[in-house]
């Protein structure tokens, strides 16, 4: 991943989900695709168009916040 392909998802989003996913043991799930690393997520988000990509994001935010994706 480079800097310009890390730039399209913003400096909240890319803390969140560092954040998220440190020293995560179960994985979040988004889209039917479980994650467990930033990296995991962030690929898969980057892959996504900006619709798409807003929506997944959304997913994982939510199920941490359900503590369903809590570590």
């Amino acid at each position: 991943m480079t800097e310009a392909s890390d730039s399209l998802l913003g400096r909240a989003e890319r803390r969140f989900l560092r954040r998220i996913f440190n020293g995560r043991s179960v994985p979040i799930t988004a889209d039917g695709h479980p994650f467990l690393t930033y990296k995991e997520a962030s690929r898969y988000l980057l892959s996504l168009p900006p619709e798409a990509r807003e929506r997944a994001y959304s997913q994982m935010k939510s199920a941490v916040a359900e503590g369903s994706g809590s570590p």
